[in-house]
């Protein structure tokens, strides 16, 4: 396995976020003081993800350990910009605060985890929920039950302690789990829906038809897997 991620605090990045939303911030007259909480709850967040990451690291090493097999493939994580937060709060009719975002946001920390094969997308998901210390809080799954469009992931909503100097925190977390296949599909459909909306009908059908072909792929695929398995 290899992780492909931002960097945990990138200050230079936070710094641009931050001076994007001072004015916005003042000119919607809120505190300077609530954007400092919101850089505090960034970092909270992106602690968070490094407890997650690091469970699902070591978590992938040991199965490699037991079983000669790396169920995850890679990881990508993100903790949600300052400015998208502000804007999600004020899409929904919100407090644009930092105690609101944390009681009716779940995607501020994101994790997509993508495994080699199908059935790595419930190995590693049931080893995760396993550990006393996460607690599940949403599940949805559209690997079983794809969306119309043709996508299909795991998502869970899973809250984890994150132990700061003085007091320990519950935070709550996304994670995707998606194949190879299903992270490649996404990845295209995003593009087409956000990059070049205009083409998202033109493209419908056929993005459809590509992920039932994926899906028939990829059963194929694990059941060779399994076959190789049994010899060893």
């Amino acid at each position: 396995m290899y992780v492909e991620r931002r960097e945990t605090l990138n200050l230079n990045a936070l710094k641009r976020d931050v001076q994007r939303n001072i004015s916005k911030f003042q000119s919607n007259h809120y505190q300077i003081e609530e954007l400092v909480d919101f850089v505090s709850l960034h970092h909270l967040y992106a602690s968070a993800l490094e407890e997650v990451s690091t469970k699902l690291s070591i978590l992938d090493n040991d199965f490699q350990i037991l079983y000669e097999h790396n169920p995850i493939h890679h990881m990508e994580r993100r903790v949600k910009e300052i400015s998208s937060l502000v804007r999600k709060l004020e899409m929904r009719g919100l407090p644009v605060t930092t105690e609101s975002a944390r009681e009716n946001i779940t995607d501020i920390a994101g994790i997509r985890v993508v495994c080699n094969y199908l059935e790595d997308i419930e190995v590693v998901a049931a080893l995760l929920l396993k550990q006393a210390d996460v607690k599940l809080l949403k599940r949805k799954d559209y690997v079983e039950s794809p969306k119309e469009n043709g996508y299909r992931s795991l998502h869970l909503v899973v809250s984890i302690p994150v132990f700061l100097t003085d007091n320990v925190e519950q935070v709550p977390v996304e994670i995707q789990l998606r194949t190879i296949g299903m992270d490649m599909w996404a990845s295209l459909e995003h593009k087409l829906r956000y990059k070049n909306a205009t083409n998202t009908e033109v493209y419908k059908d056929t993005l459809k038809q590509c992920a039932e072909e994926i899906e028939e792929v990829e059963n194929k695929l694990q059941h060779m897997h399994g076959e190789i398995l049994k010899q060893d």
